[in-house]
């Protein structure tokens, strides 16, 4: 599985998925461990598992693809500023039925 391509095709869900844990908002501050661990709890609840060296991994180069497309904005070595706005939070499927 090409886990960059994943987040990289589903960048709605997967910061719809972070906004539940990380306070992601426009113009807030998103840290590299930020990412990384975002990136093992997401591919986690798809029950895939990846190890930390591949998370961080994977979280620089979201990071530098983000970068290229203007929606962070590097501060830092491994900060960035967040230049999107994201509204909506990603609830479970089992969630929506029970409402």
């Amino acid at each position: 599985m090409d886990h960059l391509k994943e987040l990289t095709t589903n960048e709605d869900i997967f910061f719809g998925f972070m906004k539940e844990k990380y306070p992601i908002f426009f113009n807030s501050n998103i840290f590299l461990r930020d990412l990384q661990y975002g990136i093992r709890s997401y591919f986690e609840k798809k029950d895939i598992d990846i190890d930390y060296p591949l998370a961080e991994r994977l979280a620089h180069s979201y990071a530098e693809h983000l970068e290229n497309d203007n929606k962070f904005i590097k501060i830092s070595g491994n900060a960035w500023k967040v230049n999107f706005l994201k509204t909506e939070n990603v609830t479970e499927e089992s969630e929506e039925k029970s409402k």
